[in-house]
Parts: structure tokens; C-alpha cells; sequence
């Protein structure tokens, strides 16, 4: 990444953020035990770092090295001072009101994660339910969960690393979402998680939507090397993938995939795995693989995957659409009828689904170290939905390989992952990850793709 111009500011907040108490303000600024800085320090780069395609985490923060934030406490609130920021962030000297907002809502939701939910002492994050009511709770005091409700927001997953035509394509089916009023949900970084907000602006625009709602769910551990485009206007940072992922499901109401690589895949598997549980075989929640022509290679090797582990009742749970925006977005809008009639009936809420059975395997944050990819258990024999919850952890791994910056540095010191299964499962799993290689589907940047895994 080539050094680019850095600019020295001071901001007030923009955005949703609440006064912050003396301990809090102490906490954000202290980088020992138990104190927050690296971590805000982080994450708020990322979000200065907005529109810069390159996904390497550590050359980011090594550009930026001296970059710092401080914290002014003033009668009249908080004010942040930046040091050697991005200067791409500032227009005129002054910062781009979209990534000021972003920038407070890092600093809202670490604050929140850690007082509320991490030391707190509400919530059991042991128990499933525990770990439901701490995504709620983030996801309420982040603003997601607005009432009057509709049932109109639709996830939209697909990866960073695609081709300029496939990111066309997501701004066409975004487009398309728009004109029908539907509003628009992403891992809010590039690619196919900038492409559909940025059609929808348009067919809200046409459409005179003034409210259209762009929500972002990232975590801290990929928002490095996947900052937050500006677009978002609805940010949440879960303090975990898995928190991430049950966001997506328990907020959104119908699910569009675009073209991408692992992390796409994981996305896929995790909710296969959730809906396949016993207590969601009548539980509507539209999925539909999308994207242009050249894509449909993708999806099939997608699909025969799925169907050769997890079987003929998880491919019914999805739909396929190549080339027809249109389409996407017709048949989504239909199928939310059902989730309306289905959550009307049961008289569960519009802007949050509670009645989602989700198991502790797809809860319980997963640290991708050498030992725990090693010791997975991917075999055929498992119940359906241990065995997604496994294959979801392996491409969790994967991904924690290719964008974290400390698994980047653990990987060359002890070498790649290892990954044990079955000898069918691993025999697809070999050809479906070669076929993510030679379609350049797993980095942006760094040239060829050195794999930072072993399929044993």
C-alpha cells in the first residue's frame, strides 16, 4: 500500500452515541489490561481506511503505524482527536460526514460490548439464549431495530475479492431491490457488500424513499481487511463472528448471495446449518444465489457441494437465479410475504426473530488455531447440522487465515492449517477450494494466493 497523505483532526460525534462516562473514556484510552485502545485503534483506522480496495490487514496498519487517537472530555461531550489519519477520510480538511458517523459507532460499540455485555454480569454467554439476548441488546443499542417495523431488509452476502462484472451485476439486482422498497444489509465492506447499497441509493432515489436504511454487521477480527464503505448508514460491530452471524439471521428477513470465496461459503453453510435444525423445518427465510453468467461455475460447485454433504433437504432451502436482477428481486420480495404472514401468525416481531432456533455449535466464538482446525470433526456420519456447524468453523478458519492479521502471522511461523476429515468430505473440500484459487476468489492483494490451509 503506498504512503498517502495523513491528516491531524479533532471531531465531535456524528451519529447515534451516548455520553460516555469518566470510566469508559479511561478504558478507550488505556492499552493495558482490561483497557480497549488497540482494539478502537483498529477499528477505527478501518473505518478512515473506507474505499481503499487493498485487504491486507497488516500492511494497513503497518502504512498507518503512526496513526493515533486521543479523547478529549469536554462539559459539552466527547471530542476525538486523530493523528496521522487517512487523509482520504477529509474533504477540504474536514471528514466525510458518512465515515464520521461509522467513526462514533466503533467507539459506541466497543464501549457498549465491553461494559454491558462482556463485564456487566447480564447476560449468560454460556447459554444459548444468553448469547441471543447479548446480540439483541447490541444490535437494539446500535439503532438496528427501528418501529415502526416492516419486513423489508434483506441481507445481502458475497465477497470482497470479484470481478468487476460480478460487482456490476450486484449493483443491478441492488438496484432492482430498491425500486420495491426493500432496504439493504451487508458485511459492509467492498465488492459484493458495497455493490448492492450503492444500486439500492438508486432505485430509493427514483422511488423518492428519503428513509432507506444501509445496515453494516461487521466484527473487529475481519474489519481490517474489509473496511466499511461510507454508503452504510446503519453500523454494528458484533464482538465476534459468530455474533456477526447470528445477527444477519435474527434481523434480516430473506437472504441474496453474491458471487465470492470462503467467507461467502461459511456465510452459506452457517445458515444451512441453522435452518436444518428440527425446530426451523417450518420457518421461512428466502435464500437466493445470484450473479452474472460467468458466475454459474460458482454456485454449481457451491450446490454439489451441498448437496454431496449436508444433502437434498438443505439445497431446497435455496434457490439459484443467473443473469436476471429482475427475477432476484421479484422473487425475493414475494417470499417476504410468507416471512410477514409466517411471524404475524406466530406473533413474532418484525425487526428481530426470536423464534429462530439457533444451537450452541453455531454460537460458541471459534479461534482458528492450528489445534482447534486440526482436532474438527468433518465426517459424514455426524447429524446434518453438527456436521454444517463443523464445515462452517473450517472456512471460518480459512478466512481468519487470509484477513486477520495475528492468524496471518501465526500460520508463517508454524505453517498452514491442517484440516482432518473424512476422505470423501475432504476430497470436495480439496476441489472446492482449488476451484476458489484458480478463480481468485480468496485475496485481493499479495499476487498469487499462497493457501493457508492443508486438506488432509
Amino acid at each position: 500500500m503506498a504512503i498517502r497523505e495523513t491528516v491531524d483532526a479533532e471531531v465531535r460525534p456524528e451519529g447515534s452515541l451516548e455520553v460516555l462516562s469518566q470510566l469508559e473514556v479511561d478504558q478507550l484510552r488505556s492499552s493495558g489490561e482490561g483497557g480497549l485502545y488497540a482494539l478502537l485503534r483498529r477499528c477505527m483506522l478501518a473505518v478512515l481506511n473506507s474505499g481503499n480496495q487493498n485487504d491486507d490487514a497488516r500492511e494497513l496498519l503497518e502504512t498507518y503505524k503512526d496513526f493515533s487517537i486521543g479523547f478529549i472530555q469536554q462539559p459539552r461531550g466527547l471530542k476525538v482527536s486523530l493523528q496521522n489519519a487517512p487523509g482520504d477520510a477529509f474533504v477540504d480538511g474536514k471528514m466525510i460526514r458518512g465515515i464520521r458517523e461509522l467513526l462514533f459507532a466503533v467507539l459506541r460499540d466497543i464501549a457498549y460490548t465491553r461494559n454491558e455485555v462482556f463485564d456487566g454480569g447480564r447476560f449468560n454467554l454460556e447459554s444459548s439464549g444468553g448469547i441471543t439476548d447479548a446480540v439483541f441488546h447490541i444490535a437494539r443499542n446500535a439503532g438496528l431495530l427501528n418501529l415502526p417495523a416492516n419486513v423489508n431488509l434483506v441481507v445481502c452476502w458475497g465477497g470482497h475479492a470479484i470481478s468487476r462484472s460480478e460487482y456490476d451485476y450486484t449493483k443491478l439486482v441492488g438496484y432492482e431491490l430498491g425500486l420495491r422498497g426493500l432496504n439493504v444489509c451487508t458485511g459492509c465492506g467492498p465488492g459484493a457488500m458495497k455493490g448492492p447499497m450503492k444500486g439500492a441509493t438508486i432505485g430509493h432515489a427514483k422511488q423518492r424513499i428519503r428513509n432507506g436504511r444501509y445496515v453494516g454487521i461487521t466484527e473487529p477480527g475481519i474489519i481490517a481487511a474489509e473496511s466499511p464503505n461510507p454508503i452504510v448508514n446503519s453500523l454494528v460491530i458484533m464482538p465476534d463472528m459468530e455474533k456477526r452471524l447470528e445477527a444477519f439471521a435474527r434481523v434480516g428477513h430473506g437472504v441474496v448471495v453474491f458471487p465470492g470465496g470462503v467467507g461467502t461459503a461459511e456465510e452459506i453453510l452457517y445458515l444451512l446449518g441453522v435452518l436444518l435444525h428440527p425446530d426451523n423445518q417450518s420457518q421461512p427465510m428466502p435464500m437466493i444465489m445470484t450473479g452474472p453468467a460467468s458466475a454459474e461455475p460458482y454456485f454449481r460447485q457451491i450446490d454439489e457441494f451441498v448437496g454431496a454433504t449436508l444433502g437434498k433437504e438443505a439445497q431446497q432451502r435455496y434457490s439459484i437465479i443467473i443473469d436476471n436482477p429482475g427475477d432476484v428481486a421479484r422473487t425475493i420480495r414475494s417470499r417476504l410475504n410468507d416471512v410477514q404472514d409466517f411471524r404475524t401468525k406466530h406473533g413474532d416481531a418484525y425487526y428481530f426473530n426470536w423464534r429462530l432456533a439457533i444451537d450452541g455449535g453455531f454460537q460458541r466464538p471459534f479461534r482458528a488455531t492450528h489445534e482447534a482446525m486440526s482436532a474438527l470433526d468433518i465426517d459424514e456420519k455426524l447429524p446434518t447440522h453438527d456436521l454444517a456447524a463443523n464445515l462452517r468453523r473450517a472456512f471460518s478458519g480459512i478466512v481468519s487465515g487470509n484477513v486477520r492479521e495475528d492468524t496471518a502471522a501465526t500460520i508463517e511461523r508454524d505453517g498452514p492449517f491442517e484440516i482432518n476429515g473424512s476422505a470423501s468430505i475432504m476430497s470436495l473440500l480439496d476441489k472446492l477450494l482449488a476451484a476458489f484459487v484458480e478463480q481468485k476468489r480468496m485475496k485481493i492483494s499479495g499476487g498469487d494466493y499462497s493457501p493457508c490451509y492443508r486438506v488432509c
